[in-house]
């Protein structure tokens, strides 16, 4: 396992414990959001897209994953759990801690961690990039490089799984969130086969009560 060594981050707001998740990520209280996840098992998204590699011939060497946003690890210690080659992303150094000191994480010989921002990101070569509610905070100024960079890592027949937030979305009121109407979200996945594209849109409430309306896209594609 290796990784770049922490880089300083400025600290965001700290909540009180025992709200919801989405609480803490509307803040990006990040340390907060990872226990209020802490022990919830795998994306959907990322299943469906193991269910599908299933199906395929294992390429020569083994399938590598980037399991972008890894935050605690729930994703990441599946892919190790499926046999898969992983190298973990995050940009808090929290997360990249919690996710090496879990318990049910096999075969850490195939597991690499880097502590990196979304802003400038190298993204190598892989059959499977997985943004589990991640790409949203990416920065709206380096989004599109990022995205691009996704588009061209990703070889032909690996997918892509994850989840973007639609315009509609109360948080895309917030300057520092990238969010994208169904148009675009689907002119992004262009170069891919759709093998799930459900739009998620609902009204709610935030962990305090405040109305929310959510509007989500959850992904799986493959790379023609």
């Amino acid at each position: 396992m290796s990784g770049t060594p922490p880089q300083p981050i400025s600290p965001g707001p700290t909540l009180p414990p025992g709200l919801p998740a989405q609480a803490y990520a509307a803040q990006r209280d990040w340390p907060g959001y990872f226990d209020a996840v802490a022990g919830k098992p795998p994306r959907d998204t990322l299943l469906l897209a193991l269910e599908r590699f299933d199906r395929e011939p294992a390429s020569r060497g083994g399938r590598l994953a980037l399991d972008l946003g890894c935050g605690e690890g729930r994703d990441t210690a599946e892919l190790l759990r499926r046999g898969w080659h992983v190298l973990a992303i995050d940009g808090h150094p929290d997360a990249l801690r919690r996710l090496l000191e879990r318990l049910d994480l096999p075969h850490r010989d195939r597991l690499r961690t880097l502590l990196a921002p979304f802003e400038g990101l190298g993204v190598p070569a892989c059959d499977l990039v997985n943004a589990s509610f991640s790409l949203p905070f990416c920065p709206p100024h380096a989004f599109g490089t990022l995205w691009s960079a996704i588009v061209d890592a990703i070889r032909p027949g690996g997918r892509f799984a994850g989840q973007l937030f639609g315009d509609r979305d109360t948080w895309a009121l917030l300057p520092d969130r990238s969010h994208q109407t169904r148009e675009q979200a689907l002119a992004m996945l262009d170069p891919f086969d759709l093998e799930r594209f459900d739009e998620d849109e609902k009204p709610g409430s935030d962990a305090f009560g405040t109305p929310k309306h959510w509007h989500v896209f959850h992904v799986v594609a493959r790379k023609r």
